[in-house]
């Protein structure tokens, strides 16, 4: 399955690695873990995301050399971790970036389940597997391509994220056989997560305003949906030192009855986005009813629409979702 990926990267001399606008630990990962694979086989590899590297990621080394302008004299584009036109809206309305994907050959590195939604043509390559770190693992390991010491940090960082430490449902015993063998490459887990530790201790404002969002929560259908709003002026005061979303999730998520939780920002021009996290697998079936996407237990979408309609729709997104579920059972 991994013929035409070979086929396009040996064709290209240089190379951009393009993240979506919701960059994180498995998108930076795969991302750095590209750079330093492709970059050992003589590619000129750059990497790019339309936004700024969140402050919580920055543990991850390398975080710097994203660039927030799209390169020029590219020969052939990645994305890494996501395969939707929504998630990637950023990307498109730079200058010069849709014509390029438009004209140039697009390589896509996924592993969540929904199908693509991309507007331009591309090769899309996809595993059911926890992290589209653990999919460039194997893409490497086919193609016979050297894993250097960094490279295996940054794609064991992409797993751990993604597998949030190894221990969603869908971690598999080959999810366990690669980080054993990333490790064995020359990456420490225990370095890792120390550094991570650090880059997540929080200010004491940090802390206050994560004691608002929890007296925020709303609790909905009968306590299984969980919704905080995080409105533009908060996003503002508060983003650049720590995503709201990533700052209120555990609590979200870790309630009783709480099947899906759901982080909503609100900006001036209409535009609403929304991070799921489920502890049912159903967050990307309430995501792809907002044409997002994602990954059954994580998932996100964007929406230009009023902020209650949105959150009507979201709890009967989140009842449909639900009922399939038990009827699956």
């Amino acid at each position: 399955m991994f013929d035409e990926a070979k086929q396009l990267i040996g064709a290209a001399t240089k190379i951009v690695i393009i993240q979506a606008e919701n960059p994180d630990g498995d998108s930076l990962g795969s991302a750095l873990a590209l750079e330093e694979i492709l970059g050992d086989l003589g590619k000129s590899v750059c990497l790019y995301c339309p936004v700024d590297i969140p402050k919580y990621l920055r543990y991850i080394k390398g975080w710097d050399r994203v660039l927030g302008d799209f390169p020029s004299g590219a020969e052939l584009a990645i994305i890494v971790d996501t395969s939707a036109d929504i998630l990637l809206s950023k990307v498109l309305e730079t200058p010069g970036a849709r014509h390029f994907l438009e004209t140039h050959p697009v390589l896509v590195l996924d592993h969540h389940a929904t199908d693509s939604t991309l507007s331009f043509d591309h090769t899309m390559i996809s595993q059911n597997v926890v992290a589209t770190g653990e999919l460039i693992y194997n893409l490497a390991r086919e193609a016979g391509w050297a894993i250097n010491p960094q490279a295996a940090e940054d794609l064991l960082i992409a797993i751990m994220s993604d597998s949030l430490g190894l221990t969603t449902p869908n971690t598999s015993a080959a999810t366990f056989r690669v980080a054993g063998e990333l490790t064995a490459l020359g990456a420490s887990n225990a370095e890792i997560e120390e550094r991570r530790r650090e880059f997540m201790k929080k200010s004491p404002e940090i802390l206050a305003y994560k004691g608002k969002l929890i007296e925020r929560i709303e609790y909905l259908l009968d306590g299984q949906l969980a919704l905080v709003h995080v409105p533009f002026e908060e996003i503002q005061e508060y983003s650049d030192a720590y995503n709201p979303g990533a700052l209120i999730g555990d609590e979200l998520r870790l309630v009783e009855g709480v099947a899906l939780s759901c982080v909503i920002k609100t900006y001036p021009d209409g535009k609403l986005t929304a991070r799921l996290r489920g502890n049912l697998p159903i967050a990307d079936t309430v995501a792809g009813y907002f044409g997002g996407g994602g990954h059954p237990y994580a998932a996100g979408f964007r929406v230009y629409e009023d902020y209650d309609t949105i959150i009507r729709e979201l709890v009967e997104a989140t009842d449909r979702a639900l009922s399939e579920v038990k009827i699956l059972k």
